[in-house]
């Protein structure tokens, strides 16, 4: 009878407790499948914008299309998380609240527990948050060459906690984000080729000029180096003048990641034209180092020894003296 009475008079408000909570969960779900669809048709969007920029120099090098996948897959992951937990959260809380349970002491629970676990995860935390600011911030890429302090090669993974680069042996190096405190991205915006030309003293700077001149002139026509180069080789002036050397500077800026292609085939060009030209290229400091550092022929030869005359005062002074009765026996 008790029972029956009970639940007589409050069936009507498990009813309504009941089509609150289920009404909760239903716009929970509608409104979480609706956020991540927008969050996918952005992240498609991206993706569609690196794809039509794949195909130019400026596309394949800056905004490269894995580069980009990898970065919209990543912030992907992290708005489809957020929005997850808050939309899923906040219908948790609903819930429980719609049975009158006081959340105060469960908020203040779980808050301890969380300053806990961010505490001993407090690692875990700062490579995840430092890993969202690079992607966000789109500070480097896959293909990039970059020097983080820790390691410096090719980026060939962007993680949320972890960047892999190859580095120049063909290694594999695994840095965590929450590590690099600076990054120096070597394929962003242009690089400078600079090459130095060390010539004689005695040569005709005029001449020197002009055939500088020439090289660059031919090479910046010629495939692949007219797009490789992003500016006219130039010939900047004397850099520096020794007693019997000079050294001209010759800088271009070039394509990134390509300056030191660009300053072996340079050197390659001008050796050949100074020797037609017969301008000759000396060593300058490094073959004085050289010259220094090669061992004098004669250091192992012995000096003349005064013993080897018989009549010099040296050996007289060597030779045993006669006895006085040696010498009347002589008389």
């Amino acid at each position: 009878m008790h029972t029956a009475s009970w639940v007589e008079q409050n069936w009507s408000t498990w009813l309504a407790i009941g089509l609150k909570v289920l009404l909760v969960l239903v716009i929970a779900v509608v409104l979480r499948k609706f956020v991540l669809r927008a969050i996918t048709k952005f992240i498609d969007r991206m993706n569609r914008t690196a794809e039509s920029a794949e195909g130019t120099t400026l596309g394949g090098l800056l905004v490269n299309a894995e580069r980009r996948r990898q970065r919209s897959q990543a912030i992907g992951s992290v708005l489809r998380s957020v929005a997850s937990f808050l939309i899923l959260g906040t219908a948790a809380l609903m819930v429980l609240s719609s049975f009158q349970i006081d959340l105060a002491p469960l908020l203040a629970s779980a808050g301890v527990a969380g300053v806990a676990i961010g505490f001993g995860a407090r690692n875990l935390v700062t490579d995840f948050l430092s890993g969202v600011f690079m992607i966000l911030e789109d500070q480097y890429g896959v293909g990039d060459s970059i020097d983080s302090g820790i390691a410096s090669g090719e980026v060939v993974e962007v993680g949320l906690r972890v960047t892999k680069l190859r580095g120049a042996s063909g290694e594999i190096w695994y840095v965590r984000n929450g590590e690099i405190k600076r990054i120096g991205n070597l394929s962003q915006g242009w690089a400078t080729a600079g090459v130095d030309v060390t010539v004689r003293s005695g040569e005709d700077l005029d001449r020197v000029r002009a055939t500088l001149d020439e090289v660059a002139e031919k090479m910046a026509k010629e495939e692949p180096w007219n797009e490789i180069l992003w500016s006219p080789i130039e010939v900047l002036g004397l850099d520096s003048v020794l007693i019997d050397s000079m050294v001209v500077r010759v800088s271009a800026k070039t394509m990134p990641g390509k300056a030191l292609t660009v300053e072996r085939e340079l050197r390659w060009r001008i050796k050949r034209a100074f020797d037609a030209a017969h301008i000759r290229i000396v060593g300058g400091e490094t073959a004085v180092l050289l010259d220094e550092d090669t061992p004098d022929p004669t250091a192992a030869v012995a000096a003349p020894s005064a013993f080897s005359n018989t009549d010099s005062p040296q050996v007289a002074a060597t030779a045993p003296i006669a006895s006085p009765r040696s010498a009347t026996a002589g008389k």
